[in-house]
Order: structure tokens, then sequence, then C-alpha cells
């Protein structure tokens, strides 16, 4: 298991919210779930691009961060669902604000991107 040589510096809400969300699927994966997307499987079909261990490495880290959490249904084949909880539902405003925010300069966003991975391969 990975083990942090670095402690992370929790001293402003900026860094609070990194540590919390950092993840390239943590943010899509709250989303989707809000949105009823809750078996692990509807989670991957809806990221396709993420390994199954990359997601479940993330699901078990936002539920250790108390945004989510894991319901094991006792069923052969076993079960899982994960639901928002009331301190994760607290965040979907905040990543409908920033959906949004990237959605109104998508152009500007993608150009700049595209930009940065063209002078990277130079």
């Amino acid at each position: 298991m990975y083990e942090r040589k670095i402690l992370p510096n929790l001293n402003c809400g900026l860094d609070l919210i990194g540590e919390v969300l950092y993840g390239k699927w943590k943010i899509r994966l709250l989303w989707f779930i809000n949105q009823g997307h809750q078996r692990p499987s509807e989670l991957q079909r809806k990221i396709p691009d993420a390994t199954r261990r990359v997601l479940n490495i993330q699901l078990k880290e936002l539920e250790d961060h108390e945004l989510i959490t894991k319901k094991i249904y006792p069923v052969v084949p076993p079960k899982v669902e994960y639901s928002l909880t009331e301190f994760g539902e607290t965040l979907i405003p905040v990543i409908s604000t920033l959906g949004n925010w990237g959605d109104k300069n998508e152009e500007r966003l993608r150009s700049v991107i595209l930009r940065g991975l063209n002078s990277e391969n130079q």
C-alpha cells in the first residue's frame, strides 16, 4: 500500500478541498452517483477511460472522506451500491458551478489545453 512521504498541507480551504477531491475521476464519480448511477459497473460504463482498479481506489478514498457510503447486499454474486452522504451532497452545487463554468468557457479551455499538449510534443 502507498505510504506518503510528505504530509499534506492542510492550512486553508483550498488545500483541504485539493486533498479530498484530488484524483482524476473523483468529481465525475460524485456527479454520477448523485445522478443515480450507484453500481460499480454503471460507474465504469460512465467513465470507460478509467480502469476498474483506479475507480475502486478513488471510490474508497471518497468513502474514507465521508462523501459517499458503500452498501454491500448479502446476495450471490455480491451487489454493491454507492450513495452520497449528506456531506457529499453539499459538494454537488459546487461541482455544478464548475461544470457550468467549463461549459461557458469550453472553446477557450479546449484551445489552451490543446495548445499546451502541442507544445509538449514539439
